[in-house]
């Protein structure tokens, strides 16, 4: 009985398949609908993971649960003539601000409890060489706690010790791309760079760090791969005046002598380049950034000269801005499937129409019900799956396209092609039904005399 109907639907299938090749373009126009849905549906899911995973990226580089600090301009408020109010210029003799310092992270990491870790940085350009080569390069003046906060790891060497952090001395961890510019063939461990005017030790080389161009513009950081990492204490002893300059005329001039500073409410040297903070929990985060406000505007004297942000806050807004692209781009998707599944059981409708005497000469010969309704469903779902692979073809060529020349970022996954598979042989299935059930209870004799 079973061989009887694996017989059978093979010669339904047979059937079927000598019906889709004798109308091979009008099966392939039935199919359009389907080879855009499916090829939507694998270009969103390319781009929706292939965000995903950049988000994720971009993350581990900007480091969990952190907030950001740095100096920041001061906006000077004129009149209309261009000249700054009195009551401004009054405010500028007795406000004054020295500037994001280090005394600014004791504070913070003293008086907020949530902090689990806390990292100042001042950056510096010098010509760096070594052995005949020169290339200016930024150097960092850190703390052991900048590695961990950016998920840096070391790939050779130790990191800095007590003495080393604690005296100033002349060290420093060189970027995987350092290591590549000046030490191609030997081994950088123990080596002196000449940065400066200083002579400084390698002791470290970092883990190579991957970073896109579009990260490094989209997030505002650095390549860390071409930085050379120095204790804080050697930039402040070695590089920097490690007394913080300050530059504000009204200081020095009396009350009532001509001032023409122009320099805003403040016009300090700012000691560090950026802090990073580290909160306990993920929770914390806006109201520990709050705080910190507040306490330097009021270290500060009121002078709003740095800025606090929140990366982790700023890529999940840009989650939500390409998860709701990838929304729109799944509705487009499935409108596109259902009216492919429409197509299909139109043009199917009107195949059984014009195939009412080859439907009743089967039924006379002794074709079943379950026959004609077979024979259809296999020709609605056939179409459907050579759609879907068409589609699938499409969908990865565009995904190619879309990472190529639009600079996105697209991962192909198996579950999204045997997605595609299944939404392909589904919408053929569910739109194959009706148009097989009306084929199958058509009166023969009706149909050999409409013939």
């Amino acid at each position: 009985m079973q061989k009887l109907w694996g017989a059978r639907n093979m010669n339904n299938l047979t059937i079927a398949l000598d019906s889709l090749v004798a109308n091979r373009l009008r099966s392939f126009l039935t199919a359009l609908g389907i080879i855009f849905g499916v090829g939507a549906v694998i270009a969103m899911l390319a781009i929706g993971r292939g965000a995903k995973e950049e988000i994720m990226n971009q993350m581990k580089l900007v480091g969990v649960n952190n907030i950001v600090i740095k100096p920041a301009e001061i906006k000077k408020e004129e009149d209309e003539g261009g000249q700054k109010p009195k009551a401004q210029e009054s405010d500028d003799k007795t406000k004054f601000s020295k500037g994001l310092s280090l005394q600014d992270a004791h504070s913070i990491q003293r008086m907020l409890s949530t902090v689990d870790a806390i990292s100042p940085e001042m950056f510096i350009e010098h010509d760096v060489i070594y052995n005949g080569k020169s290339k200016r390069l930024k150097m960092v003046g850190v703390e052991p706690a900048f590695f961990s906060l950016n998920n840096i790891g070391l790939s050779q060497g130790k990191m800095f010790n007590e003495t080393q952090l604690t005296g100033g001395e002349g060290v420093c961890i060189i970027g995987a791309g350092v290591k590549r510019k000046f030490f191609i063939s030997e081994d950088p461990i123990g080596k002196s760079l000449k940065c400066g005017a200083q002579w400084l030790k390698v002791i470290a080389v970092t883990d190579e760090k991957l970073i896109s161009s579009a990260t490094k513009e989209n997030l505002g950081i650095r390549d860390y791969n071409m930085d050379i990492y120095v204790p804080i204490q050697t930039t402040l002893v070695r590089y920097k005046n490690p007394a913080i300059r300050i530059e504000h005329r009204s200081w020095f001039e009396d009350d009532g002598g001509n001032n023409n500073n122009d320099g805003g409410s403040s016009n300090a040297t700012h000691q560090l380049d950026q802090l990073i903070v580290k909160v306990h929990q993920p929770e914390q985060l806006t109201e520990s950034a709050g705080i910190i406000s507040r306490m330097l505007k009021r270290r500060h004297s009121d002078v709003m000269d740095f800025e606090v942000t929140i990366p982790e806050q700023l890529l999940k807004q840009q989650q939500k801005t390409k998860d709701v692209f990838n929304i729109v781009l799944s509705a487009i998707a499935g409108i596109s499937l259902l009216v492919g599944g429409i197509g299909i059981m139109n043009i199917m409708l009107a195949s059984v129409l014009e195939r009412t005497k080859e439907i009743g000469i089967r039924m006379a010969l002794g074709a079943q019900k379950r026959d004609i309704v077979m024979q259809f469903l296999f020709e609605a779902v056939l179409i459907s799956l050579c759609g879907g692979v068409i589609g699938i073809l499409l969908g990865v060529l565009g995904a190619y396209i879309v990472d190529k020349v639009a600079d996105i970022k697209t991962i192909i996954s198996a579950i999204s092609i045997l997605l595609s598979f299944v939404l392909a042989s589904s919408v053929g299935l569910i739109f194959g039904i009706s148009p097989a059930r009306k084929a199958a209870n058509q009166n023969p004799i009706e149909c050999l005399r409409h013939a």
